[in-house]
């Protein structure tokens, strides 16, 4: 944690997940696949992206683990893309 004239600034790596905060609101995310900055105003991400925050429980490799990460759309269309099966696309007709 560095203070600098009295306002707190944290950089916190939370299982895979890069974020930074000011005084407890987010003010960067960081794409955990190509370290590109995401476009963060008054805490809200202004730009398409995708996060994940997976727990994996018994029957796998990974049994207690827990894994979070951001992708700018970029890099989730690219691993998409890879996909054997396609992503399911339906319309949605009310934005948030």
């Amino acid at each position: 944690m560095i203070v600098k004239e009295e306002t707190v600034f944290t950089i916190r790596k939370v299982e895979g997940k890069m974020r930074k905060s000011e005084n407890g609101k987010l003010t960067q995310v960081i794409c955990n696949a190509c370290g590109r900055e995401l476009k963060v105003e008054k805490e809200i991400i202004r730009e398409g992206y995708f996060t994940a925050d997976v727990r994996f429980g018994y029957f796998s490799k990974k049994d207690g683990m827990r894994h979070a990460f951001d992708l700018c759309e970029d890099c989730y269309d690219s691993w998409i893309g890879r996909f054997v099966i396609p992503v399911e696309e339906v319309p949605e007709t009310e934005l948030l």
